[in-house]
């Protein structure tokens, strides 16, 4: 059924803040495991279930994304028929309310109602899981719903997934309404901002919720219609993130470095595929030394690495010591440096003799390009 389909990604707009990091960039252009981006998963997701017409919407800060999609080919999407499109929104103002998926499927509603396929999937560029759509929509198609939400049952909602939307359901998996996790409970259903549903209908729901407020969003508006539609939900299993604070990136990075959990998501029947960058091996000294930790290519090793990832051209010397945190590509930490549980953005520069710490509730951020 996924050749019926289309696939859309949706960006966080003003619903998140990620401290230091989205400052540059949108969450879905996030470095991610040292060599991957968040958005890689569900592009990843929608060709690996046979969708390859996809739309990417980009609220603020194109830049990033646009390179690494480029056009799109090593998604392994069909080279003849498959596509993937960058929409954007006029609203380039990140945090504002206005600035939601609501306002850019009505910017671009033209493009949408070109789609000749009857079905769409949409899927957030901010949550890190696997899917396979295309059982996700014959599962939709079979129910009869109107509108199919893919939901992940925690039990930790109290002190996770703060401003994350909750399914409140029935027993026959009914969808009741959708509402914001405040931390009230452990167990929650917590919504993955991921929907089936017929194109007339998700056409439908768009002008709907641009009619009745200018801040609804593409939740607000499925929500308000639980009662007047059959809205079902179907539970997901496996590895999942929501990348919506800097602690949510940080536990979603080292999280894992657990291989049970790594082995969950990343299969050799289902690849994650992302923009490869060709680099030299990289190179450990006879002073390095590395435990536990996820090292991508064309880095120099001299110092101690422990429970930490680290991108692409990144440069350690002698003696510094990166415990527990994220250097993302192209940084330089200096001799005798000491990092601890924080994450150092691209293009840093820690010179000899510094020491940073974080916590684990609260990991610490040094800047992109920052000097210290």
């Amino acid at each position: 059924m996924a050749n019926k389909a289309f696939g859309i990604i949706t960006s966080a707009g003003g619903n998140f803040h990620v401290e230091g990091l989205h400052d540059y960039r949108p969450i879905g252009a996030f470095s991610f495991l040292g060599r991957y981006r968040v958005i890689d998963f569900p592009i990843s997701n929608m060709s690996n279930s046979g969708i390859d017409q996809i739309q990417v919407y980009v609220s603020s800060r194109p830049r990033s994304i646009a390179e690494h999609i480029g056009t799109g080919r090593h998604y392994n999407i069909n080279s003849k028929r498959g596509k993937i499109q960058l929409l954007f929104t006029q609203i380039n103002n990140p945090m504002s309310v206005y600035n939601n998926n609501i306002a850019g499927f009505i910017e671009n509603m033209e493009i949408i109602e070109r789609m000749h396929l009857p079905y769409v999937v949409i899927a957030p560029s901010y949550m890190i899981y696997k899917q396979d759509y295309s059982r996700l929509l014959d599962e939709h198609v079979e129910s009869g719903a109107d509108v199919t939400l893919l939901y992940h049952k925690v039990s930790d909602a109290r002190d996770a997934y703060i401003g994350c939307s909750v399914l409140n359901i029935n027993k026959q998996k009914g969808v009741l309404s959708i509402t914001p996790n405040m931390g009230t409970a452990k167990e929650k259903n917590i919504f993955m901002d991921t929907y089936v549903m017929s194109k007339e209908i998700f056409m439908d729901l768009a002008r709907q919720a641009r009619a009745q407020s200018s801040a609804f969003t593409l939740s607000d508006i499925v929500s308000a219609k639980c009662e007047e539609l059959d809205v079902r939900g179907v539970s997901h299993r496996g590895t999942f993130a929501s990348i919506t604070s800097l602690n949510d990136y940080y536990n979603a990075n080292l999280g894992l470095l657990d291989l049970d959990k790594a082995d969950d998501l990343f299969r050799s029947n289902w690849p994650i595929y992302t923009r490869t960058t060709n680099a030299c091996p990289t190179q450990y000294y006879d002073t390095a030394d590395v435990k536990k930790s996820m090292i991508a290519n064309g880095c120099l090793i001299e110092g101690k690495v422990e429970n930490s990832i680290i991108g692409r051209d990144v440069h350690i010397r002698k003696g510094a010591v990166v415990r527990d945190s994220i250097v993302l590509a192209y940084s330089d930490i200096g001799e005798g440096v000491k990092i601890y549980k924080t994450v150092v953005d691209k293009w840093a520069k820690i010179t000899s003799g510094n020491e940073i710490k974080g916590t684990l509730d609260h990991p610490g951020y040094v800047k992109r390009n920052d000097k210290i």
